[in-house]
């Protein structure tokens, strides 16, 4: 059985205290992979420090829409220009989030930044991994007008069933998280349903999302196997099987 955790937050306070432990109980569930994304500088670089100590983590770096403010473009390719580093394998987490951002002068900036940070992995034959809170519309516009060229992830896809056609056509991959566990989750259950197995990805944006039964308490990698074994049911296909599928996946989507 083998697994990546395509998206948790290694680096973020919560897990990073007891780093050695959070990965240590990783590699008793099954999971050989983990990429580390960064939301702002000071998280990008502790991304890179992660991966530097351990062979089987990457790290992503970016600029995440609620980490905005006071950042000029010189801080922003500061941080993008650690891609360069041999352990980065993709751009994020980036993107649209109107949750709570109601302003749209800064909402103007939101998408200025996550244009600019799709081209730069344009350009550097990046993938990118997509933050999109409450503004599905305005980041799928985004992603038509500024087509990823390397590939890239919906992260914790909040879309609809009918929207998995349009991030198919972008050549994008789902990536699901805790919340198709949650009971009342019609939707992130539809599209578990739903998405073509060659384009599904398993996150578990930890710290944060703790799938059922541990809602409420601080995620770690070691909970996608929760994950993987809902949508397995779900799907009605065996967790070997699902497994495979989505190892590929993942290994394709950063190029692992």
């Amino acid at each position: 059985m083998k697994l990546i955790d395509t998206h948790c937050h290694l680096n973020d306070q919560a897990l990073y205290q007891d780093l050695d432990n959070v990965i240590s109980r990783a590699l008793q569930t099954g999971i050989e992979k983990m990429v580390v994304i960064g939301w702002d500088k000071e998280s990008s670089e502790t991304a890179i420090k992660i991966a530097e100590q351990y062979p089987f983590i990457y790290a992503c770096v970016g600029f995440h829409p609620e980490n905005l403010d006071g950042v000029d473009e010189k801080t922003l390719y500061e941080v993008l220009n650690l891609s360069k580093h041999p352990k980065v394998v993709g751009v994020g987490e980036i993107g649209l989030d109107y949750h709570w951002e109601k302003d749209p002068v800064k909402r103007e900036i939101q998408k200025e930044f996550f244009i600019k940070q799709i081209e730069y992995a344009n350009e550097n034959g990046l993938p990118i991994s997509i933050h999109s809170r409450e503004a599905f519309q305005d980041t799928l516009e985004i992603l038509k007008n500024h087509r990823p060229q390397h590939c890239g992830v919906m992260h914790c896809y909040s879309g609809s069933v009918e929207n998995i056609k349009d991030i198919i056509n972008l050549n994008l991959y789902i990536g699901l998280d805790g919340p198709v566990t949650f009971r009342n989750a019609k939707t992130p259950k539809e599209v578990a349903a739903e998405v073509p197995l060659e384009r599904l990805v398993l996150e578990t944006d930890c710290p944060y999302l703790s799938p059922h039964p541990l809602r409420g308490t601080i995620n770690e990698p070691a909970n996608l196997i929760l994950i993987a074994d809902e949508i397995a049911n779900i799907r009605d296909m065996s967790k070997k099987h699902l497994l495979e599928v989505v190892y590929e996946n993942s290994c394709k989507l950063f190029n692992l």
